[in-house]
């Protein structure tokens, strides 16, 4: 999915879907992480929300035992398969789909034939979570379809299961969550270990979120996100030696292992120091939001990044000139690459009178920069996946 740019409904794509008499429509969205990259598989602390951003599922039954398939209109993308058989070795984006199937029938709900098109309006391979949209949005669609009852957190669950168990991505719960689990006009702060979290009011007016597509997305993105999880693991294994109560590193502090520094590899303990602080900041952030003090919820934006750059290493050359592009300009409070990394998007806290101009302004030194476009979208808290029919 990663390349794959949304074109806008067509009138054909509208018609076919009119001819398709659906008996469910689910809408999925896409979510923005605003600080919190890379915490969620440590047990930490994050900050997303949904966004007005969609995958649309249209499902009927198509009376069959076990034969399905699944359309995207806007990639004229079709795949068929058998909910008998498990094996698929198919393109990576029916992945997703047989994932999802598979992980529903684990916990022992009966399935049958169904036919699914989907239609969308979310960016793929911006960072915004399209993989998680297109999980949880099925997951719905399907227990809505077949009267499953699940709940909106073995929704969450279940897709993630998808996506480590089909995909091979090992990623935390935080993009489901927030997929699903979002209101409109707020963020969560979501504590991934206990799974309990708080929806706070995101009153940032006459601010607004801008984010900044580069267009590129890397190879490393999935082999190295898996990599930084066991460097991670091998961290937490380390300091297990002198304090074996310690289960994630969301259960040390900055004390506890600077204390044990020379015993690290530098770069695993780079790793846990990152991950560290940016727990911390994730909670200073939420206080700043509360007292709807942005500056200080930007300057924390741009800390993230550097620890993104600096420490963890998942940034780009792309994403670090458009963090460095925003630090000139006196609208922009905060800026900060979103996302596994390698490629994707900054996301930016701007003021909405400047946005028109500085989209202008950073496309055409993007391009200077790379040879390549930029593209520019708002996105705004929305609520998590619906029924809409």
């Amino acid at each position: 999915m990663a390349n794959q740019i949304t074109r806008a409904q067509s009138p054909e794509q509208l018609a076919q879907l009119g001819h398709f008499n659906a008996e469910v429509i689910i809408n999925s969205p896409g979510r923005v992480n605003l600080i919190g990259e890379h915490t969620d598989y440590n047990n930490g602390f994050v900050m997303p929300t949904a966004i007005d951003k969609t995958i649309q599922f249209h499902l009927k039954k198509n009376g069959k035992a076990s034969h399905c398939s699944v359309s995207s209109l806007n990639y004229d993308s079709y795949f068929e398969f058998d909910l008998a058989v498990e094996d698929h070795n198919e393109a990576e984006w029916t992945k997703y789909i047989v994932g999802v199937t598979e992980e529903l029938k684990k916990l022992g709900h009966k399935l049958e034939g169904f036919d699914c098109m989907m239609l969308s309006n979310l960016p793929m391979g911006a960072g915004i979570s399209s993989s998680a949209a297109l999980e949880c949005g099925l997951a719905r669609g399907l227990s809505e379809l077949f009267n499953l009852n699940l709940t909106n957190l073995e929704i969450v669950k279940l897709s993630q299961m998808a996506e480590h168990n089909y995909v091979g991505t090992k990623c935390g719960i935080m993009d489901q969550f927030a997929s699903v689990m979002s209101e409109e006009n707020h963020v969560i702060k979501l504590d991934c270990e206990s799974l309990e979290y708080d929806l706070l009011p995101f009153a940032i007016e006459p601010y607004k979120l801008l984010l900044l597509n580069t267009n590129v997305s890397h190879s490393l993105s999935t082999s190295e996100y898996n990599v930084r999880r066991q460097e991670c693991e091998s961290g937490v294994a380390l300091l297990q030696k002198w304090y074996p109560e310690v289960q994630s590193l969301r259960d040390v502090n900055l004390k506890q292992l600077e204390a044990h520094k020379a015993d690290f590899d530098p770069v695993v303990y780079n790793r846990c120091s990152y991950v560290i602080e940016e727990n911390e900041r994730v909670n200073l952030a939420a206080k700043a939001l509360k007292a709807e003090d942005l500056e200080t919820f930007g300057k924390l934006m741009y800390a993230s990044h550097d620890g993104l750059q600096h420490k963890y290493e998942v940034s780009c050359k792309e994403l670090d000139f458009l963090t460095d592009f925003s630090k000139d300009n006196d609208a922009i409070l905060g800026c900060r690459m979103m996302g596994g990394g390698f490629g994707g998007c900054t996301i930016n806290l701007i003021h909405q009178d400047a946005a028109d101009a500085y989209i202008e302004a950073a496309k055409k030194a993007y391009f200077k920069e790379f040879n390549r476009n930029l593209t520019a979208f708002t996105a705004m808290p929305a609520n998590g996946g619906e029924r809409l029919h």
